[in-house]
């Protein structure tokens, strides 16, 4: 229940700060709360509802009659097909934009390790099948879908490779753990800003799947084996906390937090280019000034 409240309290809060903007979510499928949350969004009137972590099938179903756009997040072609043919058959409609997220992105990604050490496909690879991908679904519904790109970028010279590609936009997150604006503790920020390109690796997800984030003291002690989880919190719905690796939010929160010995620092691949502290305007500042 607490979950469901203060996700209402940030979206007013973002909203009384930007009420004109665009106001979206993620929400991760794997979450047990996950149809909850996204009925609290939509009560909210949240713009735009991004899904990962898994196929957001019954998505569709959640935002009914609600002006709340959705964005699935994937990582493959094969992905796309699969989930928007069940939309349009199941539902008779189709994404508002898709998010295709490469290897290079932080936290949770949809990849097996195997395929990110040995054969990682490249971004721009995937945008394109991505594009090719909703292509029949367009002409079906008369609309466009956008293609966001993400995974790996960090300046405005990243991003213009892939809108010369047919991407409409670019999604960012772990530059802006370098900001001001970043609520996270500064130890966390630390973190970054002290990290070595041999710092950002991959570690295991109790999602099934590997993520990437910044060693730490707890990724190291993964290393030699499990971290017991002391109280299952039932975050995710398919995780049994007898076999668990660790516990996923009691590592995140301890992070966050500031408490980086036993904190997983989900990290971008470029988060190590992080040297200090800027502000949100100053990221943006750059980007328009590129694009100018």
């Amino acid at each position: 229940a607490s979950n469901l409240v203060g996700l209402a309290k940030e979206i007013r809060k973002a909203r009384e700060l930007a009420p004109k903007g665009i106001l979206g979510v993620n929400i991760l499928t794997a979450t047990s709360q996950y149809a909850d949350l996204v009925k609290t969004a939509v009560s909210e009137k949240i713009d735009l509802i991004i899904s990962g972590a898994g196929l957001p099938k019954n998505l569709p179903e959640l935002v009914a009659d609600s002006s709340t756009k959705i964005a699935p997040i994937v990582s493959s072609r094969k992905t796309v097909d699969t989930l928007l043919k069940l939309w349009d058959k199941r539902y008779n409609r189709t994404a508002d934009a898709i998010v295709v997220e490469g290897p290079l992105a932080g936290g949770h990604l949809g990849f097996s390790k195997e395929t990110l050490t040995d054969n990682p496909p490249l971004l721009i690879d995937l945008l394109k099948e991505v594009l090719d991908a909703v292509k029949p679904f367009e002409e079906k519904y008369g609309i466009e879908i956008p293609v966001i790109a993400a995974g790996g970028i960090y300046t405005p010279e990243d991003a213009a490779v892939y809108y010369e590609a047919g991407a409409k936009g670019v999604q960012m997150a772990t530059r802006f753990i370098g900001t001001h604006e970043c609520d996270a503790a500064q130890e966390y920020k630390e973190a970054f800003i002290k990290a070595q390109q041999s710092d950002v690796t991959l570690v295991v997800s109790p999602v099934g799947l590997p993520g990437r984030a910044i060693h730490s003291p707890l990724t190291r002690q993964l290393e030699k084996g499990r971290v017991p989880v002391k109280r299952c919190i039932n975050c995710l719905g398919h995780c049994n906390p007898a076999t668990t690796p660790y516990c996923i939010t009691y590592a995140l929160v301890n992070a966050v937090n500031g408490n980086i010995d036993e904190g997983l620092i989900f990290s971008g691949s470029n988060g190590y280019k992080i040297e200090g502290i800027t502000s949100v305007a100053d990221i943006f500042n750059e980007f328009d000034a590129y694009f100018k």
